[in-house]
């Protein structure tokens, strides 16, 4: 079987004197099908939600990541406490994409080489 893709996510894990320690998780060698079917079913969420339960869905997607995707590698409090709340929108919706698309950001990417 060819090389399977593997996405990375990047989370904080400590604030010492204003510099950031952060660690890296990997999502497992193979991600089942019915995951994608999971990722998708968010993804049609995301584009119907309304102001009402964004919190919930947002909710929903940190398990579904903690969870499904990168095994309980880290719990949903370090992915809450973890992500620079500027960016962390997009980081969720960029997990997501990885499972239901396949799509790899560069930083994953180059690092994936680096440890290969």
């Amino acid at each position: 079987m060819a090389t399977l893709k593997r996405n990375m996510i990047e989370l904080v894990k400590e604030v010492k004197e204003g510099e950031i320690v952060t660690e890296k998780y990997l999502t497992p060698v193979f991600i089942p099908l019915s995951v994608v079917y999971q990722a998708i079913d968010l993804t049609n969420e995301l584009k119907n939600v309304s102001n009402k339960n964004e919190r919930d869905l947002i909710d929903k997607l940190i398990d579904f990541l903690a969870n499904d995707i990168y095994k309980g590698q880290f719990t949903k409090d370090d992915l809450i406490n973890g992500l620079h709340a500027p960016d962390a929108i997009d980081t969720l919706s960029e997990q997501l994409f990885f499972i239901a698309r396949g799509y790899q950001t560069d930083e994953a990417k180059k690092y994936l080489e680096k440890k290969n």
